[in-house]
């Protein structure tokens, strides 16, 4: 099943000829993909910038010469990169144990060499549907903070009493206003907000 979504799944394997029949596998499920020799590699592009803008997982060798995948995990989650980039460990018989500590420690799975072709992808295409929901709660959570952004000091003050749920009259004694001034700030909010109630305001902000 293709995703319904841009996606890219990253392979880094200092063996070429896994990177190859890797990219292959993909490009016959309609996922694009982009290959590292190693792990130096694939953190100089983490150093030149990058920040997962499109949902994408890792496909990663345990065992590589330089920075191994072990390492690169560490790193991986010291940039809180791990959930919105699920890592998929690619691993020999001999580094199980290995495979299945680091899934304990927030890998999103390990397939055993050599692994079923289909298999492997069901897993990708699961890695690639968590980290689509990831970055929509991402997004969810900078507009709502652009849309906090908007508001004032006054308008500010009001959100809280509302969402603590006081009527307007408490609010208006609260901060010493009229409670004509409480509901135009009050509906303010709410449509900066774009929001209809207060319990939807308060669903809202949860979200933070």
């Amino acid at each position: 099943m293709q995703p319904a979504f841009n996606a890219t799944v990253f392979i880094v394997d200092d063996d070429a000829s896994v990177r190859e029949a890797l990219a292959w596998l993909l490009r016959s499920r309609h996922l694009p993909s982009e290959s590292f020799a190693g792990g130096d590699e694939f953190e100089a592009m983490l150093g030149r910038g990058f920040t997962p803008s499109q949902p994408c997982c890792l496909l990663l060798d345990v065992r590589m010469p330089g920075v191994s995948g072990l390492a690169l995990f560490d790193k991986l989650a010291a940039r809180g990169l791990v959930e919105v980039m699920p890592v998929i460990f690619l691993t020999g018989h001999a580094d199980v144990p290995t495979a299945v500590d680091l899934v304990k420690r927030g890998a999103f799975d390990f397939c055993e060499k050599p692994f079923s072709d289909n298999a492997l992808v069901d897993r990708i295409e699961q890695a690639l549907a968590c980290s689509a929901q990831v970055l929509a709660g991402v997004q969810q959570r900078q507009r709502l903070q652009s849309r906090l952004g908007e508001l004032t000091d006054r308008e500010r003050d009001v959100m809280q009493l509302v969402v603590g749920g006081l009527p307007n009259k408490l609010i208006a004694d609260q901060l010493d206003i009229s409670v004509r001034t409480v509901e135009v700030h009050r509906a303010r909010v709410f449509d900066k907000m774009d929001v209809k109630s207060a319990v939807e305001l308060a669903n809202l902000l949860r979200n933070l």
